[in-house]
């Protein structure tokens, strides 16, 4: 490499800190080309020794130092050396070991099934933790997913979602009833603002106590949080009152309650920032270390055998996002909607397209289904579909009316004809048929409650909205409900050029594997530049290649 490829030329000498050694090996190992400098800087398996022969500053992987005097002239002089940088040493070891994984990379859990069994599967084969999309989904569905993932990943990590469901609790009871018939072993639990005794069952479930007199967790669980508050009582032992509450009702042990108040709720705490679906888009640069901050204090107060990790996600697409996660101190990352465009998710190759053509700025809140009536908001794509300004819609007229009867005339023809496609009445009828197969409760609840079953009627539209997205039902492409956050735009940014460009070409596994060779290879950028080396600008792009 000649000094000319230093940014700002001149003498090379002014860039670099000497250490005083000397470099022994061949010479045909030293690249002073920039294809050659490039390949030795993504040998992440190997030192990197930057090196001055005369005045010509060049990289090589292999080698031998030994210490030399100003005296000695015509010897090649190490100026600087960087050493291997894995991908796998990202993150916390402590998170690996714990779930048995090769990477502290996961892949968040996306609703209805669009993180699918597929890619639970794909990525577990390869080494990543990945959630399945249980939210949304009947227990059925979720059962047969339980059986499939547990026989192609015996020995594998997964996790299986579990939602708060505060207005359809039955689903959550469901799932945890699930869960711990079949021994799943981690949850990923999302959404939630309160702990509820199911969540609570299903962690007390796994404790005991093994011959060395040690407390032994076996249903481990990952929260997914915005908010210190939330955060706080995944950090914390369980409620005493919730737990008294099994165990008088026999689905915990008095060992197990005692157990509960000894452990956290949480194994993981995974800090949600900017992300698709539920979100509070909180930026993660202020997020992330006071959800830290919380965890060392609450480790201070109960001094718990094993520290809770904090895990970092949303808006995390890119090499550079994911690095600047690990800086801040995560033990490890989520992605979620980079993975929605894949080929393993579960959604309809309409919507993958339109994820692969999205912007960072193509995003929007709207009214969610599963808590509509509070309010709530989650975040979704807004290019090449007309849902999140109907959500909205729905939303006023369920604040501005107490029931679908006091809703003007033309409104309701408005609703009828370019929302709902079918008279009022009918989708009642199929929200009817819905819930009496799904939870019963929903319908009585809403018989002598108008704004009840207007709600109802009005959740009908945003329920089927992300199903058709998912199915890729056909004359309803304008009403596709896409989660995804900006993370998707950077994504597409990122890789376009690339193989991983067209949404037919883009796995998982492949898209994981990328996102953390590329954190590593620039956390080797910024060792040297740190140490003075100074490369021009288009070294500091990783770019993803086939079969790397």
């Amino acid at each position: 490499m000649s000094t000319s490829l230093l940014e700002g030329g001149g003498d090379a000498t002014n860039y670099f800190n000497s250490t005083n050694k000397a470099w022994k090996g061949y010479l045909d190992l030293i690249s002073f080309d920039e294809v050659g400098i490039k390949a030795r800087l993504l040998n992440l398996h190997q030192p990197c020794y930057i090196l001055k022969d005369r005045e010509r500053i060049g990289i090589a992987n292999h080698g031998s130092s030994y210490n030399f005097d100003n005296s000695q002239g015509g010897l090649i002089e190490i100026l600087m050396v960087a050493p291997p940088m894995l991908p796998q040493q990202l993150g916390d070891r402590d998170f690996l070991n714990f779930h048995g994984v090769k990477y502290a990379y996961a892949a968040g859990a996306m609703a209805g099934g669009i993180a699918s069994a597929e890619l639970v599967i794909a990525l577990g084969k390869a080494g990543f933790l990945a959630s399945f999309g249980a939210a949304g989904l009947v227990p059925a569905r979720v059962e047969a997913a339980i059986q499939q993932i547990q026989q192609a990943l015996p020995n594998r990590p997964y996790a299986f979602n579990l939602i708060h469901s505060p207005s359809e609790e039955a689903l959550e009871r469901r799932a945890v009833d699930l869960y711990l018939k079949y021994g799943v072993k981690t949850v990923e639990a999302s959404a939630f603002m309160d702990l509820t005794p199911h969540i609570v069952r299903y962690r007390a479930a796994g404790l005991s106590v093994n011959a060395l007199g040690q407390i032994e967790i076996k249903n481990k669980i990952i929260a997914k949080i915005s908010r210190p508050e939330v955060a706080s009582q995944f950090l914390q032992p369980a409620p005493a009152k919730i737990l008294k509450q099994l165990v008088e009702e026999q689905l915990i042990t008095e060992l197990q309650a005692n157990l509960a108040q000894k452990v956290p709720m949480a194994d993981d705490i995974t800090v949600e920032a900017d992300s698709g679906g539920h979100t509070d888009n909180r930026p993660l640069v202020c997020l992330l270390p006071s959800i830290i901050s919380l965890r060392d204090r609450m480790q201070q107060k109960y001094c718990y055998e094993r520290r809770v990790r904090v895990g970092a996600g949303g808006g995390i697409g890119t090499p550079e996002s994911a690095l600047a996660a690990f800086m801040m101190g995560a033990s490890y990352i989520v992605t979620g909607s980079v993975n929605q465009a894949c080929v393993e998710a579960g959604t309809s190759a309409h919507t993958k397209r339109l994820l692969a053509q999205a912007g960072i700025a193509d995003v929007i809140m709207a009214p969610c289904a599963d808590m509509f009536e509070l309010g709530v908001k989650v975040q979704l794509l807004k290019r090449g579909t007309l849902f999140p300004m109907r959500a909205q819609k729905l939303h006023d007229l369920y604040k501005n009316y107490n029931s679908i009867d006091e809703i003007p005339t033309t409104e309701r023809q408005k609703l009828e004809e370019q929302v709902f496609g079918k008279p009022l009445e009918t989708v009642w009828q199929e929200t009817v048929s819905f819930f009496t197969e799904r939870d019963p409760e929903q319908i009585a609840r809403a018989d002598n409650n108008p704004k009840r079953k207007m709600a109802l009627i009005f959740r009908w539209y945003l329920g089927l909205s992300s199903r058709w997205a998912s199915s890729g039902e056909k004359n309803r492409e304008m009403d596709y409900q896409i989660w995804c956050g900006p993370a998707i735009g950077a994504f597409n940014e990122w890789v376009q050029g690339t193989y991983l460009a067209p949404p037919e070409a883009r796995h998982v596994a492949d898209v994981a594997y990328h996102i953390m060779t590329g954190a590593a290879y620039l956390y080797r950028l910024q060792n040297l530049k740190l140490q003075g080396l100074q490369l021009p600008a288009h070294f500091s792009y990783y770019h993803p290649i086939c079969g790397e």
